[in-house]
């Protein structure tokens, strides 16, 4: 593993640094340092989420200008780079609570158990009900975790990985908008339910919401995210089997 990680990370560090790689880098950098500032000034509302809305700019700015994401992406693979790192940086807030988690295990495992259950069977079923086919249902399946695993499993199961990685951006991007607000409406005021819901619902985007507003919320959004990876890696194959 550690012989990957350094490979990509000769690749990105010797990617040239062409004009339009440090335009769109810096673009991409900026819209979201202007989108933290958006949701600040809306007084940290959910529907104002930075990642939303810097994808609905750059997306924007990428058809104005004609130009492929394929470009884009190139000129931006640092950013997916760091993505890996960031994510293992949330052992730290876990690490820093592990006594509360160990005291909260027995309760957690039944929700991540419920949770990836529900989320593996309502997405095919949505799919399969709206008439959807069987290669995109099977895309489906892993939405709620992490965008790497979720490819993995695609790979795995037969979907396609593309698709995927869409549906579990958009799916952080709602647990991120109503996740906080739909728990407060239903009288849950405990950080670790909201941490352990986004993590096993909104993976990364809505974990990092979370982790800027409370350190218990940020070890429980950890822990959702890589349990529920593990537990849906695991599930995925054996209920498409049965089902």
């Amino acid at each position: 593993m550690s012989g990957d990680f350094l490979h990509h990370a000769r690749d990105y560090a010797l990617l040239s640094p062409q004009p339009a790689t440090l335009a769109w880098l810096g673009l991409t950098l900026g819209t979201y340092l202007l989108a933290l500032r958006v949701q600040k000034l809306c007084g940290q509302a959910p529907w104002a989420n930075p990642v939303l809305i810097t994808i609905a700019c750059i997306a924007t700015l990428l058809a104005c200008t004609g130009t492929p994401y394929a470009v884009y992406a190139r000129s931006t693979a640092i950013i997916n780079f760091l993505l890996g790192p960031a994510t293992v940086a949330l052992a730290v807030p876990l690490a820093q609570s592990i006594g509360l988690v160990l005291r909260s295990l027995p309760a957690m495992t039944v929700a991540l158990l419920a949770g990836s259950v529900t989320s593996v069977i309502s997405g095919t079923g949505l799919v399969l009900l709206l008439g959807g086919n069987h290669e995109v249902a099977l895309s489906m399946a892993p939405k709620a975790v992490t965008t790497p695993i979720a490819i993995a499993i695609a790979h795995q199961i037969g979907g396609v990985a593309s698709l995927t990685a869409v549906f579990a951006i958009l799916g952080g991007i709602v647990a991120a908008i109503c996740g906080e607000p739909l728990l407060r409406r239903l009288g849950v005021r405990d950080w670790r339910a909201h941490g352990l819901a986004a993590g096993i619902a909104g993976s990364g985007i809505a974990a990092a919401q979370v982790a800027q507003r409370d350190p218990v919320g940020a070890a429980f959004a950890a822990l959702g995210i890589g349990l529920n990876g593990l537990v849906t890696a695991l599930l995925v194959p054996v209920l498409l089997y049965w089902f």
